[in-house]
């Protein structure tokens, strides 16, 4: 199988070279009635900083994300397209207008643009590019060139320009309204790369990587607390994802990844074989943060009394005293009693401040005069 015929007699040489003669079968496509949700696994890189006049706060995270896309037209189970994070170590280093800096792996402002870009959707391939298996097409929107398709085989690149044109939001679904409000994006690009396209489609099940550019003033969503109200922010996001495992599951199965009754102890910074060796820059702030002594910093932090509570001796009978007088109620009755007091006290103080003076009783509402 896989070659011509050829006939073989007593004359022929040892060696006998045969012709191939590929077969070209028709597609097809195995499916599972029972296995309606694509469960995705993938590691992300994201590069974000966050500038204003004064302050600038630069961001290296590394992630492990999973997402969950059901066939809508079978199951009404939602899923989720939102890369969900399921470990992360963050590394941030923050620098003033003097050039003084410092590192720490927290931050209590998040302006990272990289939890809201997700899978695209389904999309139909330009025809130029459905009916060739090596070629290119350029799609042109309201303000320039919006989709590049490149193919080169089973494999397809989509280079995307969000700005110009506003249908090229449905590569970014969840970042729909973000265009409402008020935010001036300066540049958002986004590129997919998708690997055994037989198809005259593509799919999330098809996608092995994809990266995003997003350049903005402003960031929204609690970000006007980081500063001044009159002072811009002006916010960069460049991030990397690729695809570790893709697998069609249950949606038994897919509820119990959602509500993580999975084992998600052996989960942690999964890295992509295909990944690029980080910059020199991002290693030496991996080093700083790994250096921080985080004990010694706690322990130079003095304890607040008033929350912590102050330590006081008690002997053996004045324990047992406390605790019979909780079991008998008697706290709660003092305590109580203490309260009326204390709010009769406060009432009294208040109606000494003041001298009523009371008219005859025939006088009309509003003769009542009080007197500081």
């Amino acid at each position: 199988m896989g070659y011509k015929e050829r006939t073989v007699d007593a004359v022929m040489p040892d060696t006998i070279f045969m012709q191939e003669n590929p077969m070209e079968l028709n597609e097809v496509v195995v499916s599972s009635l029972s296995r309606k949700a694509l469960h995705i696994l993938a590691y992300v890189r994201e590069y974000s900083t966050m500038s204003t006049y004064t302050d600038t706060v630069f961001l290296f995270r590394e992630k492990t994300v999973d997402v969950m896309i059901p066939e809508q037209a079978k199951t009404k189970y939602a899923g989720w397209r939102t890369p969900r994070v399921l470990f992360s170590k963050s590394y941030y280093r923050f620098t003033n207008e003097m050039g003084l800096d410092s590192v720490s792996d927290a931050c209590t402002h998040h302006f990272s643009w990289a939890d809201w870009v997700g899978i695209s959707p389904d999309a139909a391939l330009p025809q130029t590019i459905a009916e060739s298996r090596v070629g290119s097409d350029t799609i042109s929107g309201k303000y320039g060139i919006t989709e590049k398709w490149l193919r080169n085989g089973d494999k397809v690149r989509l280079d995307v320009n969000i700005l110009n044109d506003t249908t090229s939001r449905k590569w970014v679904p969840n970042l729909s309204t973000f265009f409402r409000h008020d935010l001036d994006y300066e540049t958002f690009k986004l590129q997919i790369n998708y690997e055994n396209v037989t198809g005259t489609s593509v799919s999330p099940q098809d996608v092995s990587g994809y990266s995003f550019n997003i350049e903005s003033n402003g960031r929204g969503r609690a970000m006007f607390m980081f500063n001044k109200v009159d002072q811009p922010i002006y916010v960069t996001t460049y991030a990397e994802v690729y695809i570790l495992d893709r697998e069609f599951i249950t949606i038994a199965d897919a509820r119990k990844w959602e509500r993580r009754d999975v084992d998600f102890s052996n989960i942690g910074i999964i890295e992509a074989g295909a990944a690029p060796p980080l910059q020199e820059a991002v290693v030496r702030l991996i080093e700083r943060v790994n250096e921080v002594d985080r004990d010694g910093v706690r322990l130079t932090v003095a304890p607040d009394q008033r929350l912590a509570g102050m330590r006081v001796a008690r002997s053996f009978g004045s324990e047992m005293l406390t605790r019979l007088k909780n079991m008998f109620g008697i706290s709660y009755i003092r305590g109580k009693r203490k309260q009326e007091k204390k709010w009769k006290e406060f009432r009294r103080s208040r109606s000494k401040d003041f001298d009523i003076i009371r008219l005859p009783a025939d006088s009309v509402p509003g003769d009542i005069k009080i007197v500081p």
